[in-house]
């Protein structure tokens, strides 16, 4: 065992051990999430223009019809989340405790998992899609473009779940650049098809359904090929690719977290879009949408600071280095925050133009857009070491606090307000549902870490 793992290190690119163990933490972030940063931005892009080309070319009903999808999209990223996360989390620890077999053989189990379940998903999907797409707030004058869209993207289930599975495993590895060329590919792929598509050959929604498609094909022949690549650092075998139940329950204890958060997410998206059509009717469904993509860029920027800290956290909580856990912990929160506060206030600076660039023929839906988007992100610069707290907990492994704070905001307190405040405040209590959640959940979370960080300290007093 000791030869095995003494070859790896010496053949491992760029000696990922000795940079994720001893590079200083200011310059190891910086490096981990610049890369993160515009390639998950990009794959953010690809869907935020789909509903660009959609609003302008085609219409409103278009983009309400589209946005009635959008529930089922993240349902399909909750999948890829369980397995991702789940076995990208597990390898960083194995590889933080220099156990390469292990890290191999979580690999090939995430494989079969992605291929047990994308199968499973799409059949489910199109047995039940017309009442879910009713579901998830598609009325009479929009169900028509949702059903469309849908019909081609439920094809590309497994393509979606490989491809965005497989990527998160390549940052596990400490590979943050290859990650990044991942997802400028498929978005660089993705735009310009939008544009042929739709504005060329008039091929309408499914036009933007087949442009994901293809590009989603495209980023898993990329994330396939890497693996069984020599500059791979966890490589692919075919004698690792079969299921052990010990491995399974790892993967999916640990991704459970942001799988139930993502479910979570679709659930509390179909409770607003079915208020918005009963108080604001499906042009706010159209609204919901431009304001979704407008979250999407923020979140997306806190995502990538989770995706740069989660292999430094996980090596070294695994390595026992506690004092690194803990600066990469506090310095990713400050980021966050920051990047909560500076979009917070190009938000209420500029509505208008942001939401025009989705749609500018209607001016009942901007105006929709504008309040919902104000009010839905009012508190938007507490959001951002909540998403940080969740991710740490997630990478130490401790799955049930990151469960429990995953769900403290999207289940036990926002649905419970999108049930009430609507019924005295209508379209205005839809809005405001959302910054009262984040106030509840930010002062709880804030417990959970004011208690972590005293649990650190004591970690790093026995082990320094």
């Amino acid at each position: 065992m000791r030869s095995k793992i003494a070859n790896f290190v010496v053949r491992m690119p760029n000696n990922k051990f000795i940079e994720l163990g001893q590079t200083p933490i200011r310059q190891l972030l910086w490096r981990y999430f610049w890369p993160s940063f515009i390639g998950v931005m990009a794959n953010s892009l690809y869907n935020i223009v789909d509903r660009i080309f959609i609003g302008q070319a085609i219409g409103a009903e278009a983009l309400s019809g589209v946005t009635a999808v959008f529930p089922v999209m993240i349902i399909m990223t909750a999948f890829g989340m369980l397995i991702g996360i789940g076995s990208s989390v597990q390898i960083s620890l194995s590889l933080g405790k220099k156990d390469v077999p292990q890290a191999q053989k979580i690999l090939g189990n995430a494989v079969i998992l992605i291929f047990i379940i994308s199968v499973l998903v799409t059949s489910i999907g199109f047995a039940v899609k017309e009442p879910m797409l009713r579901l998830f707030g598609a009325g009479d004058t929009t169900i028509g473009y949702a059903n469309d869209y849908l019909n081609v993207i439920l094809w590309g289930v497994v393509l979606h779940e490989f491809g965005f599975a497989m990527n998160a495993l390549i940052r596990a590895e400490g590979n943050a650049r290859i990650a990044m060329y991942s997802m400028l590919i498929s978005a660089g792929i993705n735009i310009p098809l939008d544009a042929l598509f739709i504005l060329h050959w008039d091929m309408g929604v499914q036009g933007a359904a087949y442009a994901t498609i293809i590009s989603m094909a495209v980023l898993t022949i990329w994330v396939f090929i890497h693996f069984r690549s020599k500059r791979c650092i966890v490589p692919l075998k075919k004698q690792h690719i079969r299921l052990q139940p010990r491995l399974i329950i790892a993967i999916l204890s640990i991704g459970i977290s942001p799988f139930l958060m993502q479910l979570a997410n679709s659930v509390v998206q179909a409770i607003f879009n079915l208020n918005l059509i009963k108080y604001g009717g499906d042009l706010a469904v159209g609204a919901m949408g431009v304001i979704n993509s407008v979250a999407v860029i923020i979140i997306t920027s806190i995502i990538a600071l989770n995706m740069a800290s989660q292999p430094i956290i996980s090596f070294n909580y695994g390595a026992r280095q506690f004092a690194r856990v803990k600066q990469t912990f506090k310095l990713s929160m400050i980021l966050a925050t920051i990047v909560a506060m500076a979009s917070w206030i190009v938000i209420h600076a500029m509505p208008v133009p942001i939401v025009k660039a989705f749609i500018s023929d209607n001016d009942e839906l901007v105006q929709l857009g504008v309040t919902g988007m104000r009010l839905l992100l009012l508190m938007l610069p507490i959001i951002g070491f909540q998403i940080v707290a969740g991710n740490y907990f997630q990478s130490v492994g401790k799955a049930s606090t990151a469960i429990f704070l995953t769900l403290l905001r999207q289940v036990i307190v926002l649905i419970p307000l999108l049930l009430i405040l609507p019924q005295f405040y209508g379209l205005t209590g839809v809005w405001l549902s959302a910054p009262i959640a984040d106030t509840v959940a930010a002062v709880i979370c804030s417990i959970f870490v004011i208690r972590e960080w005293k649990r650190l300290n004591h970690q790093i007093a026995i082990y320094q």
